[in-house]
């Protein structure tokens, strides 16, 4: 086993370079589709390393480094941040601020770990650019946008991104966790949910709060909804399966003595087979009209917000995954787990041109955090904030094995 710390110190200078650009990116998120800055320093970094760049999807990067024949391999790094306040007191936690598409200004924060992820793919492509006389072939980092709205990996998609770049023969990719620094996770197969949002807008008939009699309540109404919902998974799927079901968020009114005309509230809808969610989906729907039925209220609109695809781990790929992280990482540090129900776009890239894709999950968090707390903050709370090490060390010598793995030995 080699260890971790060897593969990053292999380029002097690269530790400290990784840790400033961590820092430099977790200080300047940017939301969803609006990565413009984050687009234009990734591109020059990857050009600096002697990588082709281009734009794609809009603020999306692809970086192709070709070093002689061999196999193609690409490697993506999600590149967005949520619409977060951050609250983890770091001397480099974001002040930013962005505006939704609807126009209200929010703080902005890599709460997912995506500047984790940008800086390991940088890392791993440091290493690679350093040391060609060791292998051969072609690699592609994909620096990709919009994943937390299901839009990115689509866009690139769309631009014609297997046009402009090399056609690989294995996609990858990997996501920091609330788990101990220097552990992977990998899942064989269904690795993460499908996942559907929708906005659901209840009608009604507002009016005085003294005289119910005369309105249709929305709020009575849609909170029927909200409590009838959560039966949809206990009673309409079977127990060996999986499926969730959220409401998020639900707003009404502005005054307690007035009965509004109107409520909202999104729910979020996950499964990992495409009967369930078929099943689950028009359940939900069911519920929401036949409520609004029963209140005499018009039939609800419904609005789809975003559409997260099944990730699945090509099992004979991920075999070799494995292989290749127990070496580098060693055997205790490394196993396999059940999937998850939180969802990515990632899948959409190598689905896209048939070939196989394989995405992991490495621990964020040093080993006297793990042990002294009973609840990591999880990613996309205002807390989360990785451990720079040995968590960068870690990740870039996770993605750099796995690439190594692929590649042609060179001579």
């Amino acid at each position: 086993m080699t260890s971790t710390a060897s593969v990053v110190d292999s380029v002097p200078g690269l530790r400290e370079d990784l840790h400033a650009l961590y820092r430099q990116l977790h200080a300047a998120p940017e939301l969803s589709m609006q990565e413009h800055r984050t687009a234009a320093l990734v591109r020059a970094r990857m050009a600096e390393l002697g990588f082709e760049t281009r734009l794609c999807g809009g603020t999306g990067v692809v970086a192709v480094l070709r070093n002689g024949s061999g196999p193609v391999v690409g490697f993506r790094a999600d590149t967005d941040g949520l619409p977060v306040a951050e609250a983890t007191g770091l001397d480099y936690a974001s002040t930013a601020r962005g505006v939704l598409r609807d126009g209200s200004e929010v703080p902005v924060m890599h709460a997912c770990g995506h500047d984790m992820h940008m800086t390991c793919a940088v890392g791993a492509a440091a290493v690679l650019a350093a040391h060609r006389d060791s292998w051969a072939g072609t690699v592609i980092f994909l620096f990709q946008p919009g994943e937390e709205t299901a839009e990115g990996a689509a866009a690139m998609v769309a631009d014609g991104l297997w046009d402009v770049a090399p056609r690989p023969e294995v996609v990858y990719g990997q996501h920091v966790w609330p788990a101990r620094a220097g552990s992977v996770e990998v899942t064989s197969g269904p690795a993460m949910a499908m996942a559907d949002a929708w906005t659901v807008l209840v009608r009604g008939r507002g009016g005085h709060g003294s005289s119910p009699q005369h309105t249709i309540d929305p709020v009575v109404l849609a909170a029927h909804m909200v409590v009838r919902l959560q039966s949809v998974v206990a009673r309409e799927v079977a127990p060996q399966q999986a499926a969730v079901v959220t409401v998020g968020s639900f707003h009404a009114g502005l005054k307690e003595n007035v009965i509004p005309s109107a409520a909202e509230f999104t729910v979020n809808v996950r499964s990992l087979d495409q009967a369930v969610r078929e099943r689950v989906l028009a359940a939900v729907r069911r519920i929401i009209r036949a409520e609004a039925q029963a209140s005499g209220a018009p039939e609800p609109e419904i609005t789809e917000l975003y559409r997260f695809p099944l990730l699945v781990n090509d099992p004979d790929a991920t075999s070799s995954v494995l292989t290749a992280l127990r070496e580098a990482l060693g055997g205790e540090n490394v196993r396999e787990c059940p999937a998850r129900m939180g969802s990515e776009d990632f899948g959409h890239l190598p689905d896209a041109i048939g070939v196989p894709g394989v995405y992991w999950f490495f621990g964020g968090h040093d080993a006297e955090a793990v042990e002294s707390s009973e609840a990591l903050p999880s990613n996309h709370s205002p807390e989360f904030a990785p451990s720079i090490e040995p968590t960068v060390t870690t990740g870039v010598a996770a993605a750099h094995a796995v690439l190594m793995s692929r590649l042609a030995t060179a001579g």
